[in-house]
C-alpha cells in the first residue's frame, strides 16, 4: 500500500503545476524533444528540464535519448493510478451531488429540507 500512496502523491504533485500540465498537453499530440516542449513555454531549457524530471519521477512521461536529442512521451499507467483513485470516490461524489440536487429541488418548491 505504501508504494501506491507514494506513487499517487508523485502523480498528483506533478499534475499540480500548470507548466507540467502544459507539457503533458503537448505530449498528448505525440512524442517530442525537450526543446520542442520548451519552445512554446518561453522558459530556459534547465527550467523545463526540472519539470520534465518531476514528470518522469511520477511516471507520467518517459525519455528516450538518441544522440543529443531527448525524446519525451506520455506513459498511460501513471494516469491510470490517478484515475483509479478518482473512480473509487466517484460513487460518493455522485451520491452527494444527487442529495444536493434533491435539497435544491425541495427549496425551489418552497418546502425546505426534511
Amino acid at each position: 500500500m505504501g508504494n501506491d500512496v507514494e506513487a499517487l502523491d508523485r502523480v498528483y504533485g506533478a499534475l499540480s503545476d500548470p507548466t507540467r500540465r502544459a507539457i503533458l498537453v503537448r505530449l498528448a499530440d505525440g512524442q517530442a524533444t525537450v526543446g520542442e516542449v520548451a519552445a512554446p513555454l518561453g522558459m530556459a531549457l534547465p527550467s523545463v528540464s526540472k519539470h520534465v524530471k518531476i514528470l518522469e519521477r511520477a511516471g507520467l512521461i518517459s525519455r528516450r535519448v538518441e544522440g543529443r536529442r531527448h525524446w519525451l512521451q506520455l506513459e498511460p499507467d501513471a494516469f491510470r493510478t490517478a484515475d483509479e483513485w478518482i473512480a473509487f470516490y466517484r460513487p460518493f461524489w455522485k451520491a452527494s451531488v444527487d442529495r444536493l440536487a434533491g435539497v435544491a429541488a425541495e427549496l425551489d418548491r418552497g418546502s425546505g429540507p426534511s
